[in-house]
């Protein structure tokens, strides 16, 4: 549990450096090759979608002074240690306003190394 507790504080330290330079390749190394990525909140009937392409890039130029964090309320180990379910809380503070979102994360090991293999991510509002 430890080790995929570093890991997500890296994946998400890897987002705040994101928002600085404007560059997602530190981002996209933490994720699978195989990764999709779901995203909603109330006023939609369908999540959006994304996979291991999407322009993070892009996402990443719309936020100015912009921050995350993570609050694991829960971890299920699965495949003998070699997969996690992750909930928790996502906090983004943007432009000193905060949104929260409530997140899955599947993260799987990849060649001795953990991948962001799935998210779920629905917006609080």
């Amino acid at each position: 549990m430890e080790e995929i507790e570093r890991v997500i504080n890296d994946y998400f330290n890897s987002w705040n450096e994101g928002f600085v330079s404007k560059n997602g390749d530190g981002i996209r190394n933490f994720m699978s090759k195989d990764f999709t990525g779901y995203w909603s909140h109330s006023s939609l009937e369908k999540p959006d979608s994304y996979d291991y392409h999407y322009d993070l890039n892009e996402v990443l130029k719309k936020m100015d002074n912009a921050e995350k964090s993570f609050t694991i309320l829960s971890a299920a180990e699965r495949k003998n240690g070699d997969e996690f379910l992750v909930l928790g809380r996502e906090t983004n503070v943007i432009s000193g306003k905060p949104y929260f979102a409530q997140c899955m994360f599947v993260w799987t090991k990849e060649n001795n190394q953990w991948k962001l293999r799935r998210e779920y991510i629905e917006l609080e509002r």
